[in-house]
């Protein structure tokens, strides 16, 4: 770990972006502290009023929407919002994905065979068109949208994990633990799981800026969340026709959910560069 961590640190990238992520959540995380109002509270005397700096009011520094609502407090809470769901997206998509991999991958035959068929239909399907498909089933809304999004997002997963699975079942310490008489969990969770997880830990970084932008397509389509809720991809869908009269409605969260994204992958990339050997320099 030493050694990827300096590895990690030596990456400029990466160092830029874990700043950022350490920024947002300390942004999410005190929301309510430097939120200069309520979110939901309409303003009727400050419709569409500009950012500050461009003969705004400094009491809405960002401007404020169509029904006085001001931008910077959206902004901040929906970002608490969008880490929240994608850290709970990841979070369900590596708990069983990663349950799924693991058992496909030490017993194999029959369940190996049903659990990558099952995977392979999802990923037969485009990620978005069955997130869209699997919302209008269950019902409009945020929890709905998580569970689309972790059901896209489980392949990845489930394939990842039982690769390396297959990847450790040759190794010697497996033979020797089966000798030893080692039960069957605690073999796969002690010391087959844990030498699982460089790859994975990878793949959730990457998952979790996936799961931002599909959250707010979602919401963007209105299949998300709903009206009035702080959210990015909620916030551009009701902003669209004053794209032309009023653009930092659009503008905001739009490179709300561009930061959040690239400093994800930005950090994404890096640790696979660090936790694999083969390509770190």
């Amino acid at each position: 770990m030493a050694v990827a961590w300096r590895s990690l640190s030596a990456n400029r990238a990466a160092m830029v972006g874990l700043g950022v992520i350490v920024l947002l959540v300390l942004l999410a995380g005190f929301a309510d502290l430097l939120a200069p109002h309520d979110p939901d509270q309409q303003y009727r005397d400050a419709l569409l009023k500009p950012p500050a700096w461009i003969s705004g009011d400094w009491r809405y520094v960002l401007g404020t929407d169509d029904v006085g609502r001001d931008m910077l407090s959206r902004l901040l809470h929906g970002g608490r919002l969008s880490l929240a769901i994608g850290a709970m997206v990841v979070a369900l998509a590596l708990l069983v994905g990663g349950a799924l991999g693991l058992t496909a991958g030490y017993f194999g035959g029959l369940w190996d065979l049903f659990v990558m068929r099952m995977m392979d239909v999802l990923m037969a399907l485009p990620g978005l068109l069955l997130a869209l498909v699997l919302v209008a089933i269950l019902g409009p809304s945020l929890v709905n949208a998580m569970l689309a999004i972790a059901v896209v997002m489980l392949p990845g997963f489930v394939r990842l994990t039982r690769a390396a699975a297959l990847t450790e079942m040759p190794r010697p310490y497996i033979d020797a633990s089966r000798v030893a008489g080692v039960r069957t969990s605690t073999l796969m969770l002690r010391s087959l799981l844990p030498n699982c997880l460089p790859p994975l830990i990878v793949q959730s970084t990457l998952g979790f800026s996936v799961a931002v932008l599909d959250t707010a397509a979602l919401g963007f389509l209105g299949m998300g969340a709903q009206p009035p809720t702080a959210e990015w991809g909620t916030m551009l869908a009701g902003s669209l026709q004053f794209v032309q009269s009023a653009w930092w409605l659009v503008a905001l969260p739009g490179l709300a959910i561009l930061i959040t994204v690239l400093a994800f992958n930005l950090m994404g990339d890096a640790l696979r560069d660090a936790l694999d050997p083969r390509l770190r320099k």
